[in-house]
This record gives C-alpha cells, structure tokens and sequence, in this order.
C-alpha cells in the first residue's frame, strides 16, 4: 500500500482527527508516513521558521508523524477573506486572491500543479495518507478535482469514508455519499 485516502461525508466529519491518529499509528509502526491534503480552505494557519503559510491541521498531522512540517503536505492552503473570496498560497507563498468563481476557472492548472507535487512526494516515502476536504458527494464540485474522488485517482489509492454519527443521519450519509460517487470512486471506496 503506497497510499490511504480518508474522505468523509462531510465537513468536520473526523477527517483531519482520524488522519492525526492513522498517523501516529503508523510512524510508531516504523511506518514513513507523509500526510497530505492537496487543498485545504481554513483560517487556521501555522507559519513556518522561513514565513511559509500552512494548514494547522497538517501541522499537527506531521508531528503525529514524527516528521519535520512541509508545505508539501498542503500545497495549497484557501484562506477566506470574504463571502465569495479567498487569498490562495500555493506551496506556503501568496499565490493570489481569487474570487470564488475565478478560482475554480483556474483549477485544471492547479490540478496540473498537484500530479507533479504528488509524483515528486510519493516516491519519497513509504505511504502517503492523503485527506479528502468536504465531501467526495459534492458533484457540483467534480470537474478537475484534484481533492477528493480526483485525488484518489491521482494517487490510485483506496479510500475510506468516515461520518460522524452524532449529527444524525449518519447511516443516510454514507449511503448518499456512496451512491453519489463515479463508478471508479466507488471501487475504491
């Protein structure tokens, strides 16, 4: 196994949680295990020694790792600035801000980015645990992704979908989310 994905029905569905754990679980294993999130939209940054920006989340998961923090592990980091607008750091730098809809006009020259990033990264470690962001049901989302069903073809990697069930509805989630995955998603999932 060259990498695991975790993706979720949801947001704040235990992703990040789950990957700190599998993580450390692991590195205690003797395992190299390098976390990545290809994309991650969040407010809470960590700023490296040389002022590079990445998520807190990966951060964590690289100590849960035993492994010094990489941008690598979250190329690009969405930071919301308005309703409909983001700052984009692209390997911990200012890249541009980018109106929402602007943004996803240019996602086949990010996903470009991400295939180079992600062939460089695998062949450096034993696995890649990779996070999903969101849910891998949101189709409106589809076209060029590179962060949930996409990524996993990237990486051609197995993918477990986790849920949290004390919102409810947990069991309708799984199922929804299963059923609202591509053919080729649903093989992997």
């Amino acid at each position: 196994m060259k990498s695991l994905m975790i993706q979720g029905t949801t947001s704040s569905s235990g992703k990040s949680l789950l990957c700190t754990g599998l993580a450390r679980i692991f590195s205690n294993k003797g395992i190299d295990v390098f976390p990545f999130k290809s994309q991650n939209m969040s407010s809470k940054f960590v700023l490296l020694d040389n002022g590079d920006k990445m998520a807190t989340a990966q951060y964590i998961q690289a100590i849960a790792a035993r492994i010094k923090p990489s941008v690598y592990m979250n190329p690009i980091l969405l930071v919301p600035k308005a309703n409909d607008a983001s700052f984009v750091y692209y390997l911990g730098k200012e890249d541009r801000k980018y109106k929402a809809v602007d943004y996803f006009k240019q996602k086949e020259f990010y996903k470009k980015k991400i295939i180079d990033l992600y062939k460089e990264i695998s062949n450096s470690h034993d696995l890649i645990l990779i996070e999903g962001a969101g849910s891998p049901a949101e189709i409106n989302l589809n076209q060029n992704d590179f962060v949930n069903s996409g990524m996993a073809e990237i990486a051609n990697s197995n993918v477990l979908i986790v849920t949290d069930i004390d919102r409810g509805g947990s069991f309708a989630h799984l199922y929804g989310t299963y059923m609202l995955l591509g053919e080729s998603a649903k093989k992997k999932s």
